[in-house]
Parts: C-alpha cells; sequence; structure tokens
C-alpha cells in the first residue's frame, strides 16, 4: 500500500501541471489571436484569393480598379439567402458573415454587364464566366446588368467557383475595411 501512494500523488500533480499548461497555452493562443485581429490580420480560407494570412490596410484614397479588398457584404435578403445556402460564412460584419477578401474589377459611374461571363465598359473581365448552378447542383441566378452607382463597387474572383458581384450586383464602399495585404499565403 505505501508503495502505491507516492505514484498516485505525483499523478494528480503531473495532471494538475498539464492541465495548467494546456489552459495557459489555450489563454495564450486566444491572446495572440485576438491582438493579431485588433492588428488587422485576418486568415483566408477561401479560394477566392490565395489561402493564408492576409493584413487589411486603411484605404487612403478612392477605391480603384485592380485593389484587392476586405469588405463586409451588405444586409440583404440576397445575402441573409447566400448564407443559408453555405455561400458566405458566418462572421462578425454586421450582416452576420465574414469580410468578402475580392478584387474591385469595376467602379461607379462604369456600366456592368452580366451575360455569359462579365464585361466592365464592354471589356472582358478574364476568368469571369458566369454559372448556372452551383457546387452542389442548385440553380443560381446572375445579378442584372447595369451601371454601378455612385458609392459602390464591383467584385470579382478569378476562381470559378467564386461568389461575387457576378452573381450578387454591386456592394457599398460604405462595408470596405481596407485593402487587403498578403503577409503568407500558399496558392497551390
Amino acid at each position: 500500500m505505501t508503495s502505491t501512494m507516492p505514484t498516485i500523488g505525483r499523478s494528480r500533480r503531473q495532471r494538475r501541471v498539464a492541465g495548467t499548461i494546456i489552459v495557459a497555452s489555450a489563454l495564450a493562443t486566444i491572446a495572440l489571436m485576438a491582438s493579431g485581429w485588433a492588428g488587422g490580420l485576418r486568415v483566408n480560407l477561401t479560394p477566392s484569393e490565395p489561402l493564408g494570412l492576409w493584413r487589411i490596410l486603411p484605404l487612403k484614397r478612392p477605391v480603384q480598379v485592380g485593389d484587392v479588398v476586405f469588405i463586409c457584404p451588405p444586409t440583404t435578403e440576397a445575402m441573409r439567402g447566400s448564407r443559408e445556402r453555405g455561400y458566405l460564412r458566418r462572421g462578425l460584419c454586421p450582416s452576420g458573415v465574414a469580410p468578402l477578401i475580392k478584387t474591385v474589377v469595376g467602379v461607379e459611374g462604369q456600366r456592368a454587364d452580366i451575360g455569359r461571363d462579365v464585361r466592365i465598359n464592354g471589356q472582358p473581365v478574364p476568368l469571369s464566366e458566369v454559372i448556372e448552378r452551383d457546387g452542389e447542383g442548385r440553380a443560381i441566378s446572375s445579378a442584372a446588368s447595369g451601371m454601378i452607382p455612385a458609392g459602390h463597387v464591383f467584385l470579382h474572383s478569378g476562381f470559378a467557383g467564386s461568389f461575387d458581384s457576378r452573381y450578387f450586383g454591386p456592394v457599398p464602399v460604405s462595408g470596405m475595411l481596407g485593402l487587403a495585404e498578403e503577409v503568407w499565403t500558399y496558392a497551390p
């Protein structure tokens, strides 16, 4: 009986130390993630842009064609439906979804024509074929053609399955969080 007591005591102590280490590690990880979030760091896990770590930089000028941006989509019925279909992840934007990371291909005053592909002011947008069915075979509608209104941008990703302005139309610049800067990414 005496020989088992020290073993039991050490085992409890080891479990207590291990538990303390696990809790401290978890708290350190949470603190690191929170400071990264506060510092504008975001992880992109979607194929719209390269996978990896990105930084949100303040946009101190008008948005331009070619800018890669983080933007919160507007709170609309179409966006709610898109969330229900799984096109958008849950997140901290006012609409309850995660910010989108997309390239601006059109700005206010330009015309976006959406047919078999997208054309901005008559010029085809590369890799902008419009699909009629999503990855699960469900019908998906394209947005209407027209002028991009004041205070809006037309967003795009070269990824064929990207959910972008081809399907939801121009979005308000007021939802823009800033420019997206690659920190560490992986493009397969």
